[in-house]
């Protein structure tokens, strides 16, 4: 079953800077700017924090961090985190 989506055109007004970025950034990746740009909203649009995450966020706005975060290896970091 083929399922064709819809697309609508449209027209937004960006600085040449961030334009000039997305270009070289949609090369990097040997896609067009358009399709760069289009994966990218999908990914904004669609992707929501599981409750896990949006718990850390909460705790890391409050502040309730434990002390510093040890950073020098995954051990060590699991480890200043109470793991």
């Amino acid at each position: 079953m083929d399922i064709a989506i819809q697309k609508k055109a449209q027209s937004f007004r960006l600085p040449v800077e961030l334009i000039e970025r997305l270009k070289k950034l949609a090369r990097k990746e040997n896609r067009s700017l358009n399709n760069y740009v289009e994966c990218a909203l999908i990914e904004l649009a669609y992707s929501e924090p599981n409750e896990e995450t949006r718990a850390a966020f909460e705790e890391a706005k409050t502040g309730k961090l434990q002390g510093p975060l040890d950073v020098s290896s995954v051990e060590a970091m699991y480890k200043s985190m109470g793991l």
